[in-house]
């Protein structure tokens, strides 16, 4: 099937060129390239780099996915009257499929009937406050979430806005670290070295990414309030900070296309990477100047399948959900920072 899709657009391609110029060698200079075939781009770059296996539906159909083309990668299952949806920070994406896997093995009546989103949080808000409304691309779909995760301070500030039904049930916690190609082209041995000219970087936005607060903590702590400046004001404006327009799923992304040299994430999502075989490695940051990040649910006010969610809620303290976390170098949750 894609290979036909490539070949249909190489076809288009080809036409276009004809049609500009009349004449095909005078087209290859205007605007390809000299080159008037399709890219073939390398699957295992471009998301979702899971081939499928993370869509918890049963039923697929037709299986269509292009890379950088026609590619959802946050979203997870069938909207299908699901009888079970989770909006899930995208710190975890990674984590989600085996989670609810595991889920399902204790709960088969849910099987193939649990729907999931992997955005920022932010975006998740935005979406509830748009009635679970959505639009990507040409599809618009809506879909009511039973239960809502993040960070505990943000799980906290809806239920007391009175979006979610308390209380938030925390589970794990993350450290910061600093993510790079496995090459390390930029040398970085530290948060320090993100400032220095020439380093492009890739962060997390601060627009809806609330990891991008505990960064920012972090590089004060190494270099004050000119560090963090540097990276998340200067460097911006000088075009060498590129801010995710999605979250982390975009840092690994561009470090392997080569238009960044680091960017700092949490450690779990280079941990993934790196079991994942691709290109990417990581820099520890040290205890002094790390943040940590504690991860907790709740469940949505007027929500759905409120038995189904306070199951869920449980599920994630178990030993069983917190030793899967743990493969990715999270920490259970212990009552202390």
């Amino acid at each position: 099937m894609l290979q036909q899709v490539h070949h249909r657009v190489a076809a288009l391609a080809a036409a276009l060129v004809l049609s500009f110029s009349g004449v095909g060698a005078q087209g290859a200079d205007m605007g390809f390239g000299g080159n008037v075939k399709t890219p073939r781009y390398q699957e295992q770059i471009y998301p979702p780099w899971s081939h499928g296996e993370n869509n918890p539906a049963i039923d697929k159909g037709l299986e269509f996915t292009v890379p950088e083309v026609d590619n959802l990668p946050d979203f997870h299952g069938s909207i299908d009257n699901p009888q079970f949806v989770i909006f899930a920070g995208g710190n975890y994406f990674f984590v989600m499929a085996p989670l609810v896997e595991a889920f399902e093995k204790e709960h088969p009546d849910l099987k193939g009937r649990i729907y999931y989103e992997t955005l920022p949080p932010g975006i998740l808000i935005k979406q509830m406050e748009k009635g679970g409304t959505i639009t990507v691309g040409n599809m618009t779909w809506t879909v009511h979430p039973d239960v809502y995760a993040a960070d505990l301070d943000t799980v906290n500030r809806l239920i007391h806005k009175g979006t979610m039904a308390g209380p938030a049930v925390p589970y794990a916690t993350n450290d910061l670290t600093i993510m790079i190609p496995k090459d390390n082209p930029a040398h970085i041995t530290g948060l320090a070295d993100l400032g220095k000219p020439g380093v492009r970087l890739v962060m997390p936005n601060p627009e809806y990414e609330g990891v991008a607060r505990q960064i920012k903590v972090s590089l004060e702590k190494v270099g004050g309030k000119p560090l963090e400046q540097m990276v998340y004001d200067a460097k911006v404006k000088k075009g060498e900070t590129i801010l995710t327009q999605i979250h982390h799923r975009q840092t690994p992304l561009f470090l392997m296309q080569g238009r960044a040299d680091a960017g700092v994430t949490w450690k779990s999502e280079a941990i993934f990477q790196e079991q994942a075989g691709h290109p990417i490695s990581h820099i520890p940051i040290p205890a002094e100047a790390n943040t940590t990040a504690i991860y907790a649910a709740a469940m949505v006010k007027d929500a759905s399948h409120p038995q189904i969610a306070r199951q869920w809620l449980d599920y994630l303290v178990s030993p069983q959900a917190l030793k899967i976390f743990e493969r990715y170098g999270f920490k259970p949750y212990t009552g202390a920072k």
